[in-house]
């Protein structure tokens, strides 16, 4: 996390929310306690995952994988409030940043219209010291949504879109990306934080492969939530970095 200085509490004035990630459970690891909250108080939040999670599971094949993980993956939305879940297809472990996933993107964002958009944490490690080095795709991803939220507002990018008849965005407020290191604000989710865990639990297939295979979801995610909290003021929360497109 970030040092000693204590989070601002993030925008909560907005309706409409699109979380895009890589893998099912990227959300699931910190962040869907928040969602749950936000659902909670009625707005409206869509999960877009650019792959199904399918070489996530050494000991199952990619081919079984897949659809087992989006199964859980909609179980999971469901536990914190989200009906709409959408999967891209793209390749698991993969990903490539470039213009292409930036089409793919702003196409996304220009269907859906949000005002707030949400990502994983794309530094290059979960941590300020760099030791816990974090994957390439995360780090491709939430590039891509930084310059896609662009692309999605300027008609002559990507104008085939708008000439299929998308209309151009230029409504996402800020983009939040989860568990940065660099997190500066952060949500209360000490009444949610129990669905969190809920939804984390709803992967089971995933959590069965992780270690020696007695990953205890409720433990993981206490020790961040109660480390977020304590920069909130709260028992439990979610941290954020924001970036902001709504300064002009």
């Amino acid at each position: 996390m970030t040092d000693d200085v204590q989070w601002q509490p993030v925008d909560e004035n907005w309706q409409r929310g699109l979380a895009i990630v890589a893998h099912p459970d990227d959300l699931e690891f910190g962040a869907a306690a928040a969602v749950a909250r936000w659902t909670g108080q009625g707005k409206d939040m869509v999960y877009v995952l650019l792959t199904s999670g399918e070489a996530g599971i050494d000991a199952m094949d990619p081919d079984e994988a897949g659809p087992v993980r989006e199964v859980e993956q909609r179980a999971s939305a469901e536990i914190v409030g989200v009906k709409q879940v959408e999967f891209l297809g793209l390749p698991d472990g993969v990903i490539e940043y470039g213009v292409t996933l930036r089409s793919v993107l702003a196409r996304v964002i220009r269907v859906h219209r949000p005002e707030i958009v949400i990502t994983n944490n794309f530094r290059d490690s979960w941590d300020p010291d760099g030791a816990a080095l974090n994957m390439a795709d995360h780090i491709a991803t939430g590039r891509a949504v930084l310059d896609a939220v662009r692309d999605a507002a300027n008609r002559w990018v990507f104008r085939e879109q708008i000439d299929e008849g998308l209309e151009k965005w230029g409504g996402v407020r800020q983009v939040w990306a989860a568990g940065s290191p660099q997190a500066k604000h952060g949500v209360d989710t000490t009444a949610t934080f129990d669905l969190g865990v809920r939804s984390l639990e709803a992967h089971a297939a995933y959590l069965r492969g992780l270690g020696s295979g007695d990953f205890d979801a409720e433990e993981f995610l206490e020790g961040f939530a109660r480390q977020a909290g304590s920069k909130m003021g709260t028992k439990y929360a979610s941290g954020f970095e924001v970036f902001r497109f709504d300064l002009y």
